[in-house]
């Protein structure tokens, strides 16, 4: 029940205390009828890369009176209130030639009021977004080779309506010679602008580009009549030297997600792929197309490359799971409607499973590289989340969205944070041993992903589900308690890692690091110890995590520290794994680290004597072996 500033009040006088009032923004709630002032005139000017500036100039067509302004706060993709309006200036209206004042809302940062003059039929507005100059400030999206333009970041639009009932006209002017990839489709070219065609608002913001000085296109379904593209944009035009095998491989992911499916919901679809290490990194997806950035070599150092490869299998699940099926929460009807997190366990942990399943099936990763994954995420589920097996579930992480919002946080794995994705993964495969066990092994997680997800094939809009949908259907592929059994795992501290034996495998620790594990550490340049020390360690010493209640927390190691030497002697990754192992030799010799904390330094003794410890998968030959049936191809 929302209580009103007077119930509050009147309250209070009751009470005998001072009245808390609640202040409410001055927006109108979106309704589900048409903008019929006419179409948004949405003009951007990409080419200051060297500034990394976005101009923008929006013509808006309105009626005489009261018009408020919402720059997007809730962005798909995020699930939470990441609209970057920090980053957004220079706001200007016009009206007939003269300049209108604005104001921003009180109570919504996002808003903006205007009061529109009789005669007036439309508005000018302009703005630039300062897109981030490094790292520290945001998503690097703009360099000297590349940009990534977010229609979010550019676009204003009027409050009152849903957002798919707005048109646009969209147009951006590119650096000369500079090509492009995007699920939007072009109308025309003026020399560097390119005009496309009309498209609502909501599939706009669904449609970034990528462009860039060095492209390449790749088809992925040669003859098809549903397009699939892959467009690639890199620092340098030899990261875009591909093999046929390669090619090969990313084509198989296409046809293993139809197989997996048996329908799509895109007219065309645009991989939109960044090889740099100067724009920053992604992976956001969208309905006919998905953000995927990765360092320059992913082509060209395929074999060092691979633990990367999963991203673009992930993102094109995400067309099926989380853009044309959503959870209802989600499904909100503009930008500035709060959304709800409470799916995100499908939305994110089923992608997250069928992202590691299809890269297996399509080649991207071989069956021991997905195996050796695995092996890292029931890792993290047995030993690594000491939050999720006493104070948090599963289920409260779909709040860390808005929580957190992915800011470092100090102790991650005892706070826990968005572990929706991997111990969602890890669910998903137990559901699909059950569902294994309960038909006698006919019917498995892909009669669910076909039933579930692959519905209406071409239609191209949202189908929103809720929790009982979820139960329902899987009842109607294997009747069992599926209310009770996902609840159990969504809302209580068991271990998650039952899919693992349940396929026929155990989850087993001993002193050879996995290739997973030596991937992970050359890819973040850092050491491994939270299986026996409880230490991640980043490049020169520095202390990522400690697992709460390890060896090494209970010494008083805190993230934020830095090692300086390790038994004497300087600190690299060697020494400390070599410490390691010889406190196993010789129960009465400590790991002994000279630590930095701040500007202090202080030497700390770690009592652990148990080895090296690695996760890996070891078959259990006892039980049929239906996990390498799960990642055959199709």
């Amino acid at each position: 029940m929302k209580r009103t500033p007077l119930a509050a009040a009147i309250l209070a006088t009751v009470l005998g205390c001072t009245a808390l009032v609640v202040h409410a923004d001055d927006v109108a709630a979106p309704q589900n009828v048409p903008y019929s002032a006419g179409a948004l005139k949405i003009d951007v000017d990409a080419t200051d890369v060297a500034r990394r500036v976005f101009r923008v100039h929006e013509t808006i067509p309105v009626a005489a009176g009261p018009l408020t302004l919402l720059y997007p706060e809730w962005i798909p993709g995020h699930h939470s209130p990441t609209g970057p309006v920090d980053k957004f200036a220079g706001l200007t209206v016009k009206a007939n030639g003269q300049t209108l004042p604005w104001t921003r809302d009180e109570y919504n940062v996002f808003a903006f009021h205007v009061d529109v003059p009789q005669g007036a039929t439309t508005v000018e507005v302009d703005f630039q977004f300062l897109s981030p100059q490094d790292m520290r400030q945001g998503r690097v999206v703009m360099t000297p080779e590349m940009l990534n333009l977010q229609w979010n970041t550019v676009a204003l639009y009027p409050a009152g309506y849903y957002a798919r009932q707005i048109q646009t006209e969209p147009s951006v002017k590119l650096p000369a010679g500079w090509q492009f990839g995007s699920a939007l489709e072009v109308a025309s070219h003026d020399g560097d602008t390119v005009h496309f065609k009309p498209i609502n608002y909501d599939d706009l913001v669904d449609s970034p580009i990528y462009a860039g000085k060095y492209y390449k296109q790749i088809d992925l379904d040669p003859g098809a009549s549903t397009p699939v593209h892959l467009n690639i944009v890199a620092d340098d035009p030899k990261y875009l030297e591909i093999k046929p095998e390669q090619i090969k491989i990313h084509q198989q992911l296409v046809q293993q997600m139809y197989k997996l499916y048996g329908a799509h919901h895109y007219n065309h679809y645009d991989f939109l792929l960044s090889l740099s290490d100067k724009m920053s990194g992604n992976g956001l997806e969208h309905h006919r197309s998905s953000e995927n950035g990765t360092p320059p070599g992913y082509f060209t150092e395929w074999e060092k490359s691979w633990i990367m490869r999963d991203l673009l299998s992930h993102e094109f699940n995400h067309s099926w799971d989380g853009k044309y099926r959503r959870g209802a929460d989600l499904s909100t009807p503009n930008f500035n409607v709060p959304m709800g997190d409470s799916l995100l366990w499908v939305y994110e942990g089923q992608t997250q499973f069928w992202g590691h399943v299809i890269a297996a099936r399509s080649g991207l990763w071989t069956d021991n590289q997905f195996k050796d994954m695995l092996a890292a995420v029931a890792a993290t589920y047995d030993k690594g989340r000491p939050g999720l097996a006493s104070w948090r579930n599963v289920q409260d992480t779909t709040n860390d969205p808005t929580i957190a919002q992915r800011r470092p946080l100090p102790y991650r794995n005892y706070q826990a944070s968005e572990d929706y994705y991997s111990a969602g993964q890890m669910i998903w495969l137990e559901v699909d041993a059950k569902l294994r066990e309960l038909s006698g092994n006919k019917k498995s997680i892909d009669d669910f992903a076909k039933a579930f997800f692959g519905v209406n094939p071409g239609a191209w809009d949202v189908d929103p589900y809720t929790f009982e949908d979820v139960v329902n259907t899987l009842n109607g592929i294997a009747p069992y308690d599926w209310k009770s059994y996902l609840r159990t795992r969504l809302d209580g501290h068991g271990p998650l890692i039952g899919g693992v034996e349940a396929h026929g495998w155990k989850l087993v620790y001993n002193d050879k690091p996995s290739d997973a594990v030596k991937a992970v550490e050359a890819f973040r340049k850092g050491t491994d110890l939270m299986y026996s020390l409880g230490l991640s360690i980043g490049k020169e010493g520095s202390i990522n995590d400690v697992l709460w209640d390890s060896p090494a927390f209970k010494a008083g190691i805190s993230p934020g520290m830095t090692i300086v030497a390790v038994n004497g002697r300087s600190y690299d990754s060697d020494a400390i794994k070599d410490a390691v192992t010889a406190s196993a030799k010789d129960s009465n010799q400590p790991v002994e680290l000279l630590v930095k904390n701040f500007d202090e330094y202080k030497t700390v003794r770690i009592d652990y004597h148990g080895g090296l410890k690695y996760p890996h998968l070891e078959r259990d030959t006892s039980k049929p072996d239906t996990l390498s049936q799960l990642i055959k191809a199709r």
